[in-house]
């Protein structure tokens, strides 16, 4: 009954990109199905960020649950030189609660919402060499291009930033991962107006994105707004395209379509789909190469399921991990020396 306790480095090592894409895949698969718990999620802001607890749980193939506690500060590493987001994911039993793990969050995170976003532009962008352009140069910006380059080939990439030295460092480190040029830029709305494949990834609190700056059959995933202040994408543009949602609750209440609905321009009835109809063909796709989509991307939390149930049975296949006994009682009965605390 001992849980496994999984770092951050020990998680790097489990979670693969093709793995971490067909995981989360099949996660939009359960939600559109109906086979899975519904995720929920929980709120809390601090006096310089905010945490968020999202939850969620499957019945197949294993019966899993996973609640996942993210602080979000963006301004940890210019004050602490610390992560922005950190945070530990819950990996339980879901027939009878037994804790199974405890795991970092951060790579789980980064590599799910980048994981996301390649499902997104496989079923929603164009199927044709693509010029891709990323607005945020982060850890998430590095996961959301090597994401998208597994499921479409990126001929040109351009890379946007406040920081035009942390564009420059991205550009010169992630060109020779894709195989393809990447180009800083300063200029957004120029390199927007030709680009195939757009992904925000910032912490903006302001539109990013506006009317009239994208061309037809473009394809966008706004990962930004994961809380209701913050927004990438002009509600007038929103209004303007088909628009996706991971999760339609969540999307309505703390996504870009959150200020698209308060601006008066949308209604829930509006989205085009959830992102796992479309994954199971209930709901079209791209059916022209005219069609402009915005992938309202928050964060669901089946994807951190999929995601820690892949990590938690490939540390057990490889004895990857330290195992603690969180509700032993009398230790006396099970000896800390009798337990494999480090596999391998």
């Amino acid at each position: 009954m001992a849980a496994l306790i999984l770092t951050r480095a020990d998680v790097a090592r489990l979670l693969d990109l093709n793995g971490c894409i067909a995981a989360v895949e099949d996660a939009f698969r359960q939600q559109a199905l109906g086979t899975a718990i519904p995720p929920a999620v929980v709120g809390i802001h601090a006096d310089e960020g905010a945490f968020h607890i999202k939850a969620a749980g499957v019945h197949a193939p294993t019966p899993y649950f996973a609640a996942k506690i993210n602080g979000n500060f963006s301004g940890n590493r210019e004050r602490f030189g610390l992560p922005t987001i950190q945070g530990v994911i819950v990996l339980a039993d879901l027939t009878n609660g037994t804790p199974l793990a405890i795991m970092d969050s951060i790579e789980i995170t980064i590599q799910r919402t980048g994981a996301a976003t390649a499902v997104a532009a496989k079923y929603l962008a164009r199927d044709e060499p693509a010029v891709m352009t990323i607005v945020g140069c982060g850890s998430q910006g590095r996961a959301q291009l090597r994401s998208v380059a597994a499921v479409r080939r990126i001929v040109e990439a351009h890379a946007f930033d406040t920081n035009v030295e942390a564009a420059r460092r991205f550009a010169l480190e992630m060109s020779p991962v894709i195989g393809a040029p990447i180009l800083p830029i300063t200029d957004l709305p120029r390199v927007l107006a030709i680009s195939d494949i757009v992904v925000t990834c910032t912490t903006s609190r302001r539109p990013i994105v506006h009317v009239g700056q994208i061309k037809p059959g473009t394809c966008l995933a706004a990962l930004g707004a994961d809380n209701p202040e913050k927004q990438e994408i002009d509600a007038a543009l929103l209004a303007s395209t088909k628009v996706v949602a991971d999760v339609l609750e969540q999307a309505a209440t703390m996504g870009d379509l959150r200020h698209a609905i308060a601006a008066g321009v949308m209604r829930r009835e509006d989205v085009h789909a959830e992102l796992g109809e479309i994954v199971i063909g209930r709901k079209a796709g791209r059916q022209s190469d005219a069609e402009v989509f915005v992938f309202d991307s928050t964060g669901m939390a089946l994807q951190d399921v999929a995601a820690a149930a892949l990590v938690y049975e490939r540390a057990r296949q490889r004895h990857v991990g330290r195992l603690v006994p969180l509700n032993q009682l009398d230790r006396r009965r099970t000896p800390l020396s009798s337990l494999p605390w480090r596999f391998g």
